[in-house]
């Protein structure tokens, strides 16, 4: 069990074991395709987004939209998603997707007694079929966990891919 101290803050280290524990197990579910048991780590509240990398020449504006998104999911559309995926229409992942989630660079930005900020690097290996061709997909991961009733819960995730035109046939993956 993660230690407080003063003020009711997480210490450096409980903060970091309880990010990285998180961050791994919640890919090792998703590389075994666990999707119930992903939608279970999310608060009911969930904004899961990937805004659009937009180049600009020497610019002050950000390199990510603020209207343009890759994705833009809640609790609900993550469900229907995951649903989706268990029926003969689930097109984009027939057959389904072999990913590997490689997490690192694990960065705990401010932390409470029950609510953490963690940025993240995540490198996404897929293959799909037969085929030998692969993707390879790098981002960071700005992420709000948030204590629920004892359990470390997902409340935010904005995934800032590093590509800003993405080579990979479909997103019908989770980042």
């Amino acid at each position: 069990m993660a230690r407080l101290h003063g003020g009711g803050q997480l210490t450096a280290l409980d903060a970091y074991a309880i990010a990285r524990d998180f961050l791994f197990g919640e890919a090792e579910l998703l590389d075994a395709r666990r999707f119930e048991d992903w939608l279970a780590l999310l608060a009911p509240e969930v904004c899961y987004q990937a805004p659009v990398r937009v180049t600009r020449e020497r610019s002050d504006l950000s390199e990510f939209s603020d209207s343009m998104f890759h994705f833009d999911e809640s609790q609900q559309t993550l469900r229907w998603r995951v649903e989706r995926l268990r029926t003969e229409f689930a097109w984009a992942e027939d057959p389904p997707s072999r990913t590997r989630h490689f997490v690192s660079n694990i960065r705990v930005q401010s932390a409470s007694a029950d609510r953490l900020e963690v940025a993240s690097y995540l490198l996404l290996y897929r293959n799909r079929g037969t085929d030998s061709a692969h993707d390879l997909l790098s981002c960071e991961r700005l992420d709000r966990l948030r204590q629920i009733d004892s359990a470390w819960k997902l409340e935010r995730r904005q995934i800032y891919l590093d590509q800003s035109t993405i080579g990979t046939k479909n997103l019908g993956i989770f980042l």
